[in-house]
């Protein structure tokens, strides 16, 4: 259970899941459904009012902040990125990390191409709050950035808003080939990006409704095929299946 202080009603209610190392996670469900708080608190932004996080079978209270913070990556829809150059804010989360570590990151965060196009390319500057880059261009180099540390756990919150459709499948294809050390999660907003996903939870007002594949929720959760059939042509769904 969670609640928000001063909250009258709890945020999550008889939320359990067990993830296996590796999988690939889709919070899906209507705003306010709970999916950013629970993304935040395997991050511990926050502590749960009762029950356990674990990582590795170690409770999360019980791990420093410092090393939470080496195996958690936390991208969030509003990514800053600092005046410095392109290669200093991929590697910022990394210092260690390689030239070409950085610009894998950066191909597989769907950056690369607008990057190299660029006179200085890596070594472009970054303006004052990215003025010299679009939405969409920012959102990819903090992708990239949490892809470059290499962490044990992903989390992208509602991360790929700004990016178009032909994006979004691309970053999340390449995070499934590229990225098999790291279990992710993602909140997502579009299903068709997520019809791949290990396992998909669907939350609503505080609990989980529903929980396992796109194929299986089609058949069990109500819900969440209201949200797949409000996005998806017949076709689509015909082919997903």
């Amino acid at each position: 259970q969670f609640a928000y202080t001063n909250a009258k009603n709890l945020a999550l209610d008889g939320v359990s899941m067990q993830i296996r190392s590796g999988e690939h996670i889709a919070l899906v469900g209507p705003s306010g459904g709970g999916k950013t708080t629970l993304a935040s608190l395997i991050a511990r932004f926050w502590d749960v009012k009762s029950g356990t996080i674990k990582l590795g079978g170690v409770n999360v209270k019980n791990i420093s902040s410092d090393e939470l913070m080496n195996q958690v990556s936390y991208v969030f829809q509003d990514s800053r990125l600092l005046k410095m150059s392109i290669l200093d804010n991929v590697r910022m989360g990394r210092p260690d990390a390689t030239d070409e570590e950085v610009m894998q990151a950066l191909k597989d965060a769907q950056a690369w191409e607008f990057v190299s196009a660029k006179e200085q390319g890596i070594y472009t500057k970054v303006e004052q709050g990215g003025r010299n880059l679009s939405g969409g261009q920012k959102q990819r180099l903090a992708i990239a950035r949490a892809i470059a540390r290499k962490p044990k756990i992903l989390i992208f919150d509602d991360s790929f808003s700004a990016l178009d459709f032909k994006t979004d499948v691309a970053v999340r294809k390449a995070l499934g080939e590229h990225v098999n050390d790291s279990t992710v999660f993602i909140v997502a907003q579009r299903v068709s990006t997520i019809l791949s996903a290990d396992q998909i939870l669907v939350l609503d007002e505080g609990t989980i409704v529903g929980k396992g594949t796109h194929k299986e929720l089609m058949q069990t959760c109500e819900e969440y095929r209201q949200i797949a059939e409000s996005q998806l042509s017949p076709s689509e769904i015909a082919a997903s299946l």
